[in-house]
């Protein structure tokens, strides 16, 4: 079932500031149909990124929220105010998990759950009931870059065998070189950082992964 379900290729923005948020933002807004957005506390990760209070995306585009944050439950109120399409909190943060997905989702808005590379699925399998997504994570916090790190498409095969509809994503390290692998393993939706972002052609870039992606689109 992992080629029944679309591959969406979803670029990121990770800025430090208000400037390198909208540069990174417009870079790519006006040909993307889902962002991926990152937002870390400077705790959980060794740099702090744009505040979630200063986070906004253009109309009409589909946003997904990466809460890269010791405590994101804390935060509740402002991800709601925000109505993005989906939140994605860390499996190692502090605090309850359900309550929280029970309010996102009577809200509207999906949950997911990202796995650091160390991080077992087992942590997770009891909570998949609850959760709409998971972020496979194979990069630096707060950072563009990284390697994708292809031993870690075990935790897609087994995430595919307990959950059949389980959205899958990846984070970290996604290029022209790796993409049509991680879309055959079974990865849904591909988070793009510095090969989009730092490219001289961000739209042609992104163009190249859809492009190869296509063949997992249909089947």
């Amino acid at each position: 079932y992992a080629k029944a379900m679309k591959v969406t290729v979803c670029p990121t923005v990770t800025a430090r500031s208000a400037d390198e948020y909208r540069e990174q933002m417009e870079r790519v807004a006006p040909f993307v149909e889902r962002i991926h957005v990152d937002v870390a506390d400077g705790i959980f990760t060794p740099v702090k990124l744009t505040p979630l209070k200063q986070v906004w995306w253009p109309h009409g585009v589909r946003a997904d929220i990466h809460v890269m944050y010791q405590k994101p439950f804390e935060y509740l109120k402002t991800l709601l105010h925000l109505t993005p399409k989906m939140v994605i909190i860390h499996a190692e943060a502090d605090g309850q998990f359900l309550p929280f997905a029970h309010t996102l989702h009577k809200h509207g808005i999906k949950v997911g759950v990202a796995l650091k590379p160390h991080t077992q699925v087992e942590v997770i399998k009891d909570a998949l009931g609850m959760i709409d997504h998971v972020l496979v994570f194979s990069g630096n916090l707060g950072h563009f870059g990284g390697q994708a790190n292809t031993h870690l498409l075990t935790k897609v095969l087994l995430l595919r065998k307990l959950k059949p509809s389980l959205e899958i994503g990846w984070d970290g390290g996604i290029n022209n070189r790796n993409a049509n692998l991680l879309a055959a393993s079974g990865v849904n939706v591909l988070n793009v950082g510095g090969f989009i972002q730092h490219a001289s052609d961000p739209r042609h870039a992104y163009e190249e992964l859809v492009k190869q992606t296509a063949s997992h689109r249909k089947n």
